[in-house]
């Protein structure tokens, strides 16, 4: 699958000597996508077409992946929430939505309690508050997602795409894995780089955090999810004041990917006044 051609790769300084590459596609109001743990902006271009028709879409390349500067790890939230407010300030000063996947649903939650005065709107996908409030993955489908045993970086993704995509999507549509294993094993994440998000991820608590949100939230999410069981979703809900669940009955992990036009049409729904009014 080809990222469209007419996308404009913008770099932004998040800190003196390290800049981050944003992948901006479409016009409209501005939505900031934030990718998870050892993706670039290439997780999402099963979406990005759609959502360009709607929105000025500025996908991320987080520190450390695809174009963008990479600094010794561990890495940590509040650093990696700081990076995306600086963007924000930087390319929509006015303040974007955000939608944030998996672990940058994680970067998406410190963000917006963080720096609320960026984020006029809030998706988390596929993510959890981690902390206490975690409902926690099967540890063998956690190995997996991390590679099991593989020694490169294409096989290594393969190995995760057992848990990423449900099952049956995973038979049905081996034309997604497959693009998805080409990217990662033609692209590989930088030596020291998916460590360093990891420790992000094992240190990430937003149990303190959630009720400082104050954007409209939706959370959006797969029941067949192995990676992050659908639990977590519950949880956020619970801590954030005014949100929702949407689930995705029967989708995995990478339901987004799974089921771009159910996924359009609920962001839609959530981000877009006219069409939540039954207007558009």
């Amino acid at each position: 699958m080809e990222w469209p051609r007419d996308s404009i790769t913008r770099r932004v300084e998040v800190e003196p000597g390290v800049e981050v590459a944003v992948h901006e596609v479409g016009s409209g109001p501005p939505l900031l996508l934030i990718p998870g743990l050892g993706t670039d902006h290439h997780a999402f271009v099963w979406n990005i077409s759609d959502l360009a028709a709607f929105w000025r879409c500025l996908v991320l390349d987080q520190r450390g992946l695809g174009a963008s500067d990479a600094t010794p790890g561990p890495y940590t939230m509040e650093q990696l929430a700081t990076d995306a407010a600086r963007v924000i300030a930087s390319l929509a000063p006015g303040g974007a939505a955000v939608w944030g996947v998996s672990m940058g649903g994680m970067v998406a939650q410190h963000l917006a309690a963080r720096h609320g005065e960026r984020v006029n709107s809030l998706v988390l996908g596929c993510t959890g508050p981690g902390g206490r409030l975690a409902v926690r993955a099967n540890p063998e489908d956690t190995r997996l997602l991390l590679g099991g045993d593989a020694r490169d970086p294409g096989m290594a993704y393969r190995v995760a795409c057992q848990v990423l995509y449900e099952r049956s999507f995973a038979v049905a549509h081996p034309e997604v894995i497959e693009d998805a294993v080409r990217w990662r094993a033609t692209h590989p994440v930088r030596p020291g780089v998916f460590a360093a998000q990891w420790s992000a991820i094992r240190h990430h608590d937003a149990s303190r955090l959630l009720a400082r949100i104050s954007a409209p939230t939706l959370m959006l999410h797969g029941t067949s999810d192995r990676v992050m069981p659908a639990g977590n979703a519950s949880r956020l809900q619970e801590g954030i004041a005014g949100s929702a669940v949407e689930w995705l009955p029967g989708r995995g992990h990478m339901f987004f990917q799974e089921d771009p036009a159910t996924t359009l049409r609920l962001l839609r729904h959530h981000l877009d006044p006219k069409v939540a009014s039954g207007l558009h």
